[in-house]
């Protein structure tokens, strides 16, 4: 109780300019990174085929990367669904998830509700403060390993944007945040692996359990009593309450995210940039491989299954990933498209492929998550490589401003990357955010 009420004092009237300019700089970058995936997500056949069937209230709120208007809890919803279903949007290796997208879907949504013109920067206050709240419940949980990473401590950063956007007192916006919790998903780690659609939802789920945490507490009908120990801190996993609070205002976790260069969890994504460093230096293809053994942290040992049926199966299988990496050099919505021939090959190049755990590397996380890859070539030569986080991360190679707009290009042509990046930037001076948000394609 203590631990989240200190955190709602902390965020409780903090304006857009008393964050730090490294705060303020990886905000506008990492919400340009979002909204244009999340318009890419839309566009496949998954979420074209979900709207369909959705029969979305009627409303006038527009849905990115669509032609849809509807209610805003929808739009944010289906928005949040879109955002996590390519695995492109961004994370934290900290909060050992992704914390923008389970934060500012609530946040954009508030603000179409808060029966006022939402300034800009109030908006990407809200954003930022959310993300280091949900961010610092991410870090403070330790998961039972059953448990997937959305859908749970995310719901505490959406109810702390919403919270502040719909006009919580310090008090009501504790209680928000400890509700949120009592509204979480189940995240079996088993429904990830297998493809089953319904993980993509957690997010939203997130999303939608923040907002309502938030009306709960206007209404008075919630209050701060830690509940959060009874569903992180036990049903969870354990909490770690310290972690929630210590360093506040000293470090920004909101600073310290990655953004994705490749289609698939985040968990394999060094192994996709050694193999195409590997791959670089020395002009081979995949017909002069023998064999390709990655060794990985423990965190990834989920990941080892084979034979995706399944886009989201196959963003979740390291030897898939590793395979199409092998055969095509890219890991992007197109190679991870089931039923094309370059899922077809990375299939059938699979079997070359073997992955293990090796404990030592777990001694340097959470700060680094190391892999190593060795490449067996026909000719009886080898070559190896190894690396401490994925191309992206804060701390390795971070994408700036060019790299991010390149993303976007290739995932949804330059006319719409520009539209989405003319959006983020005219946010910080807008009156009113929800007119320039309509502006998204």
């Amino acid at each position: 109780m203590l631990a989240i009420a200190r955190l709602a004092t902390f965020v409780h009237g903090r304006a857009y300019e008393d964050l730090p300019a490294d705060v303020r700089s990886r905000l506008q970058l990492m919400l340009t990174d979002l909204l244009g995936v999340t318009v890419a997500g839309m566009r496949t056949p998954e979420l074209r085929a979900l709207i369909a069937g959705w029969q979305c209230p009627p409303g006038k709120v527009p849905v990115p990367g669509s032609t849809v208007r509807t209610a805003p809890d929808t739009a944010a919803y289906l928005s949040a669904i879109a955002a996590c279903a390519l695995e492109l949007d961004e994370g934290n290796k900290y909060a050992a998830g992704h914390p923008a997208a389970h934060v500012v879907f609530a946040a954009t949504a508030a603000a179409r509700q808060a029966g006022r013109p939402v300034p800009g920067h109030e908006l990407l206050s809200a954003v930022a403060l959310g993300y280091e709240v949900a961010a610092r419940f991410g870090r403070a949980t330790r998961r039972d390993p059953r448990w997937h990473t959305h859908g749970h401590w995310g719901a505490t950063g959406a109810a702390c944007a919403a919270g502040l956007l719909l006009g919580c007192s310090a008090r009501q916006l504790a209680a928000a945040i400890d509700a949120a919790t009592g509204l979480m998903h189940i995240a079996p780690w088993h429904a990830v692996l297998s493809g089953d659609f319904t993980r993509n939802l957690w997010i939203a789920g997130a999303n939608e359990a923040g907002l309502r945490a938030a009306r709960l507490a206007l209404a008075g009908l919630v209050e701060n009593r830690g509940s959060v120990a009874s569903s992180l801190g036990d049903l969870v996993g354990t909490l770690d309450t310290g972690a929630l609070v210590d360093d506040l205002g000293d470090r920004w976790l909101v600073a310290e995210g990655y953004l994705k260069r490749h289609s698939s969890c985040s968990y394999t994504h060094a192994a996709v940039d050694l193999v195409q460093s590997l791959r670089a230096a020395g002009g081979w293809g995949a017909d002069n491989v023998l064999a390709v053994r990655v060794r990985i942290h423990s965190l990834a040992a989920a990941l080892f299954g084979r034979h995706p049926a399944n886009r989201l199966a196959a963003m979740f299988s390291l030897p898939f990933v590793v395979s199409t990496a092998v055969v095509s050099d890219r890991v992007d919505p197109a190679t991870m498209e089931p039923c094309t021939p370059a899922f077809e090959e990375a299939e059938q190049f699979s079997d070359r492929v073997h992955v293990e755990v090796d404990e030592r590397l777990d001694e340097y996380l959470p700060k680094l998550r190391c892999t190593e890859v060795d490449v067996e070539l026909r000719d009886g030569t080898s070559v190896s490589l190894a690396q401490g986080n994925p191309i992206g991360d804060a701390d390795h190679f971070p994408l700036g401003t060019a790299e991010v707009s390149d993303k976007q290009v290739s995932l949804i042509g330059a006319a719409d990357a520009a539209r989405v990046q003319a959006v983020t930037a005219r946010l910080p001076t807008s009156a009113s955010a929800v007119p320039v948000l309509d502006e998204l394609p």
